[in-house]
């Protein structure tokens, strides 16, 4: 028996008193790609990214592990909820427009103090300022770096379109209007390097492409550490008291956390590893979150129809965005057909030994969008469920 066909078996047996669709977190996979976050951090504390998790239980177990210590959220809302559930450090990581959400933080000082929320532009103190509504707490704000690789005297760019603070300069501007600015304090810098951390780079069929990637990536990297230092080092002269430099995803741990001026890391993918994390060379790590479909249809030799599955993942539209069969092993989809909103058919010889009824186990492309799709996750440990928590979804929360 295939290891994989052994976590079939496993996960067959432990959910075959519940029906599908339905999703799991293999915890032992869960906590075993902890583990190796944190040997990959080297030391550095690891900031838990919200929105790949989406599921406050989880979050929970994984901070309380050694070597994880805050979170890192993805919407205002989301973290005035998790700061009133009782996580006491969590920083915001986008720009936010939440007039109430800000009116609330202002008004309130244990909130304000448990929330970091992120700026690139003054326009967006302006914005805080004009929500306040009376509130008079002080606001802990983090600055974002831009980490694009700019090549060509700048024609060519590559990375995600986040900040436009970019040198150490402008960011040291935008520092000195926080310090100038009654009711805000600086505490942090971010820099989020996607172009690394989240692209693979070694791409099954493609050893060019799989090359070039790799060759853009050290080119990065080696561009970002000299810049970033620079970056931390005039900020720091406009605020000596920084309390945490936030660095790296789950693909560059370990580039990032060797970088000085950082101390921390972001991560959170890595917990559940998805399909999209399996075209790496820096690091490997075990499926932890499935979801199961039920068989409901048999049309033909060789073809199985699945109930819905149509779950596509954020970000440019292509078959990489797709949920993967992935269990029993050799299905695929119907080119024709796809992942479906209601029915998915699926073809290849596995199908011809499924009876109605039985569960096809998928991965999803990115990790916590996983978590829009179901109220609840259940856990498994070994060949048995041991627990039922809910997602954001399940406890009402959908926030983008």
């Amino acid at each position: 028996m295939t290891p994989r066909a052994a976590d079939r078996a496993r996960y067959d047996k432990a959910t075959a008193h519940l029906d599908a669709p339905l999703a799991v977190v293999d915890l032992d996979a869960f906590d075993a790609n902890a583990d190796d976050l944190v040997r990959r951090a080297g030391g550095k504390p690891i900031r838990v990214a919200s929105k790949s998790v989406r599921c406050r239980a989880l979050l929970e177990r994984v901070l309380a592990r050694d070597g994880f210590a805050g979170i890192m959220s993805f919407t205002l809302d989301e973290s005035v909820w998790l700061a009133r559930a009782g996580f006491d450090d969590v920083l915001l990581a986008y720009p936010s427009a939440d007039r109430a959400g800000f009116a609330e933080l202002a008004g309130d000082p244990k909130l304000a103090g448990a929330v970091t929320v992120m700026v690139d532009d003054v326009a967006q103190l302006d914005l805080i300022d004009r929500s306040r509504a009376g509130g008079k707490e002080e606001i802990r704000v983090c600055l974002e770096m831009d980490t694009a690789l700019h090549l060509l005297g700048g024609r060519v760019r590559i990375g995600a379109r986040r900040s436009p603070l970019r040198g150490p300069a402008q960011l040291a501007d935008v520092a000195r209007s926080i310090a100038r600015r009654p009711g805000f304090r600086l505490v942090g810098v971010m820099a989020y390097e996607g172009h690394i951390a989240g692209v693979g780079d070694s791409v099954a069929g493609s050893p060019l492409r799989s090359r070039a990637v790799r060759l853009m990536q050290r080119a990065a990297r080696a561009e970002l550490a000299t810049r970033r230092t620079e970056v931390v080092r005039a900020v720091r002269a406009v605020e000596p008291d920084l309390e945490f430099v936030n660095g790296g995803g789950t693909g560059s741990v370990q580039h990032t956390a060797a970088e000085d001026c950082v101390t921390e890391i972001a991560a959170g993918s890595g917990l559940y590893v998805p399909r999209l994390f399996d075209n790496y060379t820096s690091f490997s790590g075990r499926p932890a979150a499935l979801f199961a479909q039920p068989v409901v249809r048999r049309p033909g030799v060789g073809t199985v129809t699945v109930l819905g599955g149509g779950y596509p993942a954020s970000g440019a539209a292509g078959k990489d965005r797709l949920p993967v069969p992935y269990l029993p092993e050799g299905l695929a989809y119907d080119p024709q057909e796809g992942a479906g909103e209601v029915q998915t058919p699926l073809i290849g010889p596995p199908a011809d030994d499924l009876l109605i009824g039985d569960k096809v186990w998928f991965r999803h492309a990115k990790a916590g969008e996983l978590c829009e799709r179901f109220a609840a996750l259940h856990l498994i440990e070994g060949d048995r469920v041991t627990g039922t928590v809910p997602t954001y979804r399940g406890e009402g929360r959908t926030y983008l």
